[in-house]
């Protein structure tokens, strides 16, 4: 099973634990493969230095630890398919180029597709609830 993680997902679970720090956990022990490619990467380390206030050192072990527990893809495809907001395209170009089972997100625009090309989209609880079911 393998799943794309909007950079909320990350944010969270690195500043504030909880169920996002329960689907990192996953991906560091090998129970779930998570698709990364480098502009969530980017992204997430530009919302880490910016609003966090994280410092040189811990950004760069953080890239480190992504790019080791992570399974790396480089879209080919530009998506268009949310105006308002191009980062969320972002994660579907992942999501579409590492043929992902999942999206997992809080973000309302990427929930209210509900899937796009065949992955289904769901937030984090929704996520969890499924996995225990299976």
């Amino acid at each position: 099973m393998s799943v794309t993680l909007d950079t909320n997902i990350y944010v969270s679970a690195l500043e504030f634990g909880g169920v996002g720090a329960r689907l990192i956990g996953m991906a560091r022990f090998g129970m779930l493969q998570v698709d990364l490619s480098d502009a969530i990467l980017d992204e997430l380390v530009t919302v880490l230095r910016d609003d966090f206030h994280w410092e040189g050192y811990r950004l760069h072990f953080l890239r480190e630890e992504m790019r080791r527990i992570a399974r790396h893809v480089t879209p080919k495809v530009r998506i268009d398919a949310l105006k308002d907001d191009p980062d969320d395209n972002r994660i579907l170009e992942c999501a579409v180029e590492a043929g992902s089972d999942w999206i997992v997100t809080e973000d309302k625009d990427l929930l209210r597709l509900g899937e796009y090309s065949g992955i289904r989209i769901v937030t984090t609880r929704q996520f969890l609830r499924l996995i225990r079911e299976r």
